[in-house]
């Protein structure tokens, strides 16, 4: 544990996660200012163009309650490699902790060549957000002032 990790050993919620292969690392903040988990590929993959798989990322997350697990993909995905979320970002659900529900990645190659990721790269981060579930109350009218639609601010 660095010196970081022991003044801030307090801050941290405790997850419960399993791996699903040992010998690969348990996701980790790779500075003392990451805001999300780096998560890492289990097997290497071969993506070809215009091509759509999911990776598998290695672990099982119990998301404790009133929290969702965002899954974005790494900034240097597109640059590096060609590949892209095409859904733009996963959400992680509360009840998805089964024996096998490991976390997967979509991802699409939008480049015209292979891209390769191997075992062990860090391919997406994995942020924890607090959420708050909601109670509809019907109603026929609103209050505020329409803005003027879809793409109305500019």
């Amino acid at each position: 544990m660095n010196l970081w990790e022991i003044q801030n050993q307090n801050l941290f919620m405790k997850i419960q996660i399993k791996r699903i292969d040992k010998k690969l690392p348990l996701p980790q903040y790779e500075t003392a200012g990451s805001v999300g988990l780096d998560l890492i590929c289990r097997t290497t993959v071969k993506i070809k163009s215009s091509e759509s798989i999911l990776i598998p990322v290695n672990i099982i997350v119990q998301v404790p309650k009133n929290l969702m697990l965002i899954i974005v993909p790494r900034s240097s995905m597109y640059r590096k490699k060609g590949l892209i979320f095409p859904h733009s970002i996963g959400i992680i659900d509360q009840d998805f902790c089964g024996p096998k529900d490991e976390l997967m990645l979509q991802v699409l190659n939008i480049s015209k060549k292979v891209a390769i990721v191997e075992r062990g790269e860090r391919i997406a981060q994995g942020v924890f957000v607090s959420i708050e579930k909601a109670e509809w109350q019907e109603t026929n009218l609103i209050q505020k002032k329409s803005r003027g639609g879809f793409g109305a601010t500019g």
